[in-house]
């Protein structure tokens, strides 16, 4: 089970249909690792192609399978509207370490809507002690030889 530091780059999104009529939707993000939840910048007026550039952190422990990101409209007067998701899974990243900046679908009721471009990397919890000093266990030091 993979334990330390999870850290997403929002880049961005492209082809979202956009949900406001008369102007152009402003964007956000809502990212969720398993209870954590953390919300991007509000991309205002940048409709259907919005760009982020955020980095978030989230402490990973134990059975993490994805990572959501919901993409919203923020509305003054109304509530804001939901976009679309993406489900990004990550067990690949954590064999690797780092995956790139790649595209991810956004779906709405299993429909492509458009995609969100994300980065990901995974820093594990440093689980050895070792700070620098050597560990005299015995051993071929303490030989004759």
């Amino acid at each position: 089970m993979p334990s330390g530091k999870l850290e997403v780059l929002l880049v961005s999104a492209k082809g979202l249909d956009d949900t406001d009529f008369f102007t152009k939707m402003d964007p956000y993000a809502i990212i969720t690792c398993r209870t954590q939840e953390q919300k991007s910048n509000v991309a205002a007026g940048q409709g259907s192609s919005p760009e982020w550039n955020e980095t978030f952190v989230f402490s990973v422990s134990g059975e993490v399978l994805e990572l959501v990101i919901k993409i919203m409209d923020s509305d003054v007067i109304s509530e804001d509207d939901f976009v679309g998701e993406a489900k990004i899974p990550l067990g690949t990243l954590f064999v690797e370490g780092n995956i790139p900046p790649t595209p991810y679908n956004v779906v709405v009721n299993d429909e492509f809507c458009g995609e969100i471009k994300v980065g990901l990397q995974f820093i594990p919890e440093d689980t050895n002690e070792y700070h620098g000093e050597e560990e005299n266990f015995g051993g071929w030091k303490e030989s004759s030889y």
